[in-house]
């Protein structure tokens, strides 16, 4: 009930939105190849079902595989930083170079390292989504309460135990605010990698519709990947919800 009394404004302004777009298509008349009204999009996506449905079950797979070791990825750089200073003192500086190569220009020269097969859409996938859940896990590890700190290093209480039962847990929101990010950008990971010669995907569908001028067809897409994105990341907020069912109230002071 929550959700839908907080949702109401922003559906409603969605919904002032297309009635806008829609009189504008119809008012102005303006060509189904230029600007498709919401009614036209409407009514591609629904009897168009069969032409795109195997695309968006590529992209979902894609998207799904390509977090999960995103997001592996992310959470276990993150915890080698964290437990070994010196090598995030090297390596992480690094890693935010790595994210001022625009992907659309690294893909084709995976594509020419490693061929048009599966691995190098994950790949794009993984560089899109580990850096939010990095950097983000670092935070939650930095802004672990220093009270309690040292109150388990008084009790005697080796790394490990301090790492899994105070670091870890008061990471775990932060963590989650990473992987929701990631989560919306793998979508749009997963629709870049397929431009990179794929047979099947919503990038496909989207490039064969542009280059054959059915623009209603490229608002599916559009509104597909929209779709998807805000469906990953409802999933994420439903695991936040399921596992930390406490979070720290930020009192503790953050250590460096």
């Amino acid at each position: 009930m929550k959700i839908w009394y907080k949702g109401w404004r922003p559906a409603l302004v969605l919904i002032l939105l297309f009635i806008v777009w829609e009189v504008s298509c119809r008012l102005f008349e303006i060509p189904k190849w230029l600007l498709p009204s919401p009614s036209q999009i409407w009514l591609e996506g629904a009897a168009g079902w069969s032409n795109y449905h195997h695309h968006l079950t590529s992209t979902i797979g894609l998207t799904i595989l390509g977090f999960l070791i995103g997001a592996s990825v992310g959470i276990a750089v993150a915890v080698g930083l964290h437990l070994i200073p010196k090598l995030r003192e090297a390596i992480y500086p690094i890693i935010i170079l790595s994210q001022n190569i625009p992907i659309i220009v690294l893909a084709p020269l995976l594509v020419i390292w490693f061929g048009f097969g599966i691995l190098p859409k994950v790949i794009v996938i993984t560089l899109v989504c580990f850096f939010p859940i990095t950097v983000a896990a670092l935070d939650g590890f930095r802004q672990t309460s220093s009270e309690l700190m040292h109150y388990m290093k008084m009790a005697g209480a080796t790394k490990k135990q301090i790492f899994w039962k105070l670091e870890w847990p008061y990471a775990l929101p932060s963590i989650f605010s990473g992987l929701k990010i990631s989560a919306t950008y793998s979508v749009m990971g997963a629709v870049i990698s397929e431009w990179l010669g794929a047979k099947e995907g919503i990038g496909v569908y989207m490039t064969l519709a542009s280059s054959s001028f059915r623009t209603d067809r490229v608002f599916v897409a559009i509104f597909l990947i929209m779709i998807l994105s805000l469906v990953f990341f409802a999933l994420i907020v439903s695991m936040e919800r399921m596992i930390v069912k406490w979070k720290p109230k930020g009192d503790g002071k953050r250590r460096d």
